[in-house]
C-alpha cells in the first residue's frame, strides 16, 4: 500500500503551528489522528478522481483504486510465503504444507 502517512515531524509542525508553539509534545493519540486524516483525505481525492476517470474512461477507475488502495494480502497468501520462508519446500513435509496451503480456498 501506498505510504500515505505525514511524517512525524510534519505532524509536530502542524501541531505547533496550530498551538503557535514550537514545543508541544505529539502524543501517540495525536499522531494516530493525523495518519486517519491523511488517510480520510487521501480517500476523499481517490473516489473523486475515480468518479471522474469513470466518466472519461471504461474501467480505468478501477485500475487506479486497485493501484492506490491495494488490499493486503490473504491471509493464504501469508501462510504460503511464510511457509516458503521458513519450510524446505523440496523436503517432504514443506512441500505437503505448501499444497494443503495452496489448496485452501481465497478469504
Amino acid at each position: 500500500m501506498t505510504d500515505i502517512t505525514p511524517p512525524p515531524e510534519l505532524a509536530a509542525q502542524w501541531v505547533a503551528e496550530i498551538y503557535d508553539h514550537p514545543a508541544v509534545p505529539l502524543h501517540s493519540i495525536t499522531l494516530e489522528l493525523v495518519e486517519r486524516a491523511a488517510r480520510w483525505g487521501a480517500d476523499q481525492e481517490l473516489e473523486a478522481c475515480c468518479d471522474w476517470m469513470s466518466e472519461c474512461t471504461v474501467g480505468c477507475s478501477n485500475e487506479l483504486r486497485a493501484v492506490r488502495r491495494p488490499k493486503p494480502p490473504s491471509l493464504k497468501e501469508q501462510a504460503l510465503k511464510a511457509a516458503h520462508i521458513e519450510l524446505n519446500p523440496d523436503g517432504k513435509n514443506g512441500a505437503l504444507i505448501i499444497r494443503a496451503l495452496e489448496a485452501l480456498p481465497n478469504d
